[in-house]
Parts: structure tokens; sequence; C-alpha cells
């Protein structure tokens, strides 16, 4: 029998529908402007996250295209962020919101760190594109490190653990143990507590189970992280109307992978919108 976690009560309607389409005019203009500087491409990325969870409200099983055109333009603009900083000077050809744009670069950025590229990492995985996640791990590790310290070590053990699994290098085993390891809140303190437990961690058992083929594990794992996703975001008053909580993105990429790779769980939720999870708009157009 299917298990059900239910969204929380995020306003839907009218209003919200009329949001959505605000927000997508700012991000059409944002992302022509890239083509001029790329100054702001951070924040063009945020937007296309908002748009996505913007349209997620109004599509929780993503159906409608315009839902995957905001999957696809925030999977294009995540990958864009790190194409843009790894160069210092000239140009770089980039897909976004269906066309080919040439972008200046920018140099090294403080903004293409690790919790940016879980973010990219995710939306590539949901998106079932391969070149784009070998790409993203393809990305020394140093070069992802926060020169402020507003990151855990877990973080980069983590980013490390996803890029080890999908080159296929050797120590998975031990990079995903260190991983939970250093993921204790009694060792990673920078982090406040309530997201750690609520979103950060999450991701990473699930994985655990993943990568073990536990078939028994996973399923039960998944509600968890979708359960502690909701709580996280219902905790107080300003989140739980929040549209950023729409959708559990991390649990969202690492059930893609387990869909794919035929490891059986049935769980439903609105946290996992049904087309994305089961690639039902997979080769409509360029991405």
């Amino acid at each position: 029998m299917s298990q059900q976690v239910t969204r929380h009560g995020i306003p839907s309607g009218p209003e919200a529908e009329a949001l959505a389409q605000r927000l997508a005019d700012h991000l059409t203009v944002q992302i022509d402007e890239l083509e001029v500087s790329t100054d702001l491409i951070e924040a063009t990325f945020n937007t296309s996250l908002l748009v996505l969870n913007a349209r997620c409200v109004l599509d929780p099983r993503a159906a409608q295209a315009e839902t995957w055109d905001a999957v696809v333009n925030a999977m294009q603009l995540g990958s864009a962020v790190f194409a843009v900083t790894g160069i210092e000077e000239g140009t770089v050809e980039c897909r976004i919101d269906r066309k080919v744009r040439t972008l200046p670069a920018s140099g090294p950025s403080t903004m293409a760190d690790a919790g940016l590229w879980l973010q990219a990492f995710w939306l590539a995985v949901v998106c079932r594109e391969q070149q784009r996640m070998t790409e993203l791990c393809e990305i020394p590790l140093e070069r992802l490190r926060s020169s402020d310290g507003r990151y855990d070590e877990y973080v980069y053990h983590w980013v490390d653990t996803l890029q080890t699994y999908w080159l296929r290098r050797p120590g998975l085993v031990e990079k995903l143990t260190t991983t939970i390891q250093t993921s204790d809140p009694s060792v990673a303190t920078t982090i406040p507590r309530d997201m750690l437990q609520g979103l950060m961690y999450p991701p990473i058992n699930l994985f655990y189970h993943f990568v073990r083929k536990n078939e028994e594990g996973f399923g039960p794992a998944l509600v968890e992280a979708l359960k502690l996703h909701r709580a996280y975001w219902t905790l107080t008053e300003d989140r739980a109307t929040d549209i950023d909580g729409t959708v559990a993105l991390g649990p969202l990429a690492i059930a893609c992978l387990a869909y794919d790779g035929k490891l059986p769980f049935d769980v439903e939720s609105e946290y996992l919108p049904k087309h994305l999870l089961e690639h039902g708009w997979l080769g409509e157009y360029p991405t």
C-alpha cells in the first residue's frame, strides 16, 4: 500500500498564480540581462528556484509544461553559475530558457560554493542531465570551499561523497561514513539544528539506504525525510507560507536516483512531484 506524505498547506489560488507569473516575468528579464553582465547570476538562480516552487504550488504533480520549463531553467542556471565562475576572461555558451546564450566570464566567486553546488546537482539529477552531473562532479572540492566558514565540514564531505559516487571513484563507503559522522549535531554546530535535522541530514540518510540498495529501508527513510521537511517548514507561521518549502529537492533527487535504479519504494507526496520523479518530461526539448 502506498504511503502518503501530505504537503503542508501553502496558500494557492489566484494570488499564487499571479505571484508565479510575476516571478516568471522577472526571471525572463534577469536571464536576458546575463548576456550583458553575470554579476547577478546568483540572484537570477535564486529567482529561478522561486519560480520552480511557485509553479509546484499551482501544479503539484508537475504535469504542465510551464512547470517543466521552471525546473529546466533552474537546472541550467545552477550549472551556468559554475560555468561563468570557472574561467577568468572571455565568454561561455550556456543554454538557458530554450536559447543558447553567450555569457561573460566572472572569474572565481564566493557564490559558487558547496551549498549552491548541492542545489545545482540535485536539479541536474531531477532533470536526468548526466553530462551536467559529470561536469559538476569534476569541479575540484577546494574550489567550492567558502572562505567565511559558513558551512560545517560535513558539507564538503557530502559533496565529496556525491562526486565520488557519480564518477565511480574509490572510497565511497569511507567518505559516506565520514559525512554521517561529521553531520552529527554535536559536531556540526554552524548550521541551526532545526535546519540540520530537518533539511540537511535527511538526504544523507536517504542516500545511505540508496547506495546499500536497502529495499526495506529506503521507503521508510524517504517518508521520514519528507515528514522532517514538513516539520521544518511548519515550525513557524512565516515558514508555513514560504514557497521555498514547496518541493523537497534533495529527497526528490535521491528518489529519482532510486526510481531510475529500480529500487522499489511506494511513497507519494506533493513534495515529490510525480512527473519529475518519473521523468515524464524527459526528452521534450533540448536542455
